[in-house]
């Protein structure tokens, strides 16, 4: 995750995982092997923070998701230990580098978020808080729009979807179609409105 001002990124995974046990560290830290294993016999999350260009080789087989399968559960090598690994173990690395190149291997295998923050919508941000706390009735109703709005654009996903399913299953004139299951109907459907 890309979070170069080290608060949007950081709060929103500390905030998400906190009820599973997260445990932050950083590269190079003298219990992060520790942590890396406990975390993922316990099916916790860890989060490293800081992180630079270079990923450890202790990291490797955990980004990599190099499971060992051995007697019906699944381990993985950390260092010179096999660990028995939890389907519930999540890894977040954060860095505060704007534009980090890692080896094409890391890049593969993970899911970049850039958390990186411009002028406009630091601004947004900052003008939501402040109607937050003046107006509180407003954030709620620009909430619930924006929820709307969100909701809108999957019903609409949803009827192209069952539109272009008619349009390829339909045979012969498919306004027919369209007629004749309207004239079927007992009562007559409403035209849209604008």
């Amino acid at each position: 995750m890309v979070d170069p001002q080290g608060a949007q990124g950081v709060v929103w995974v500390k905030q998400k995982e906190a009820d599973r046990g997260l445990a932050v560290t950083r590269m190079g830290h003298s219990k992060m092997v520790h942590t890396f294993e406990a975390a993922i016999q316990g099916g916790h999350s860890v989060l490293i923070e800081n992180m630079g260009e270079q990923v450890d080789a202790v990291l490797q087989p955990v980004i990599a998701r190099n499971y060992i399968k051995r007697g019906g559960r699944l381990l993985l090598k950390i260092g010179d230990k096999e660990v028995v690994s939890s389907p519930e173990f999540r890894l977040f690395m954060q860095t505060k580098l704007s534009n980090p190149h890692y080896q094409p291997e890391v890049q593969a295998e993970c899911t970049v978020i850039n958390f990186t923050v411009t002028e406009t919508g630091l601004e947004e941000q900052l003008l939501f808080l402040v109607v937050k706390l003046e107006r509180p009735d407003l954030a709620r109703q620009k909430s619930d729009v924006i929820q709307q709005q969100n909701e809108f654009k999957v019903r609409l996903a949803e009827l192209e979807a069952h539109l272009l399913e008619k349009l390829s299953s339909a045979e012969g004139d498919i306004l027919e179609e369209t007629l004749s299951s309207f004239r079927a109907s007992k009562t007559p459907r409403p035209l849209p409105t604008r």
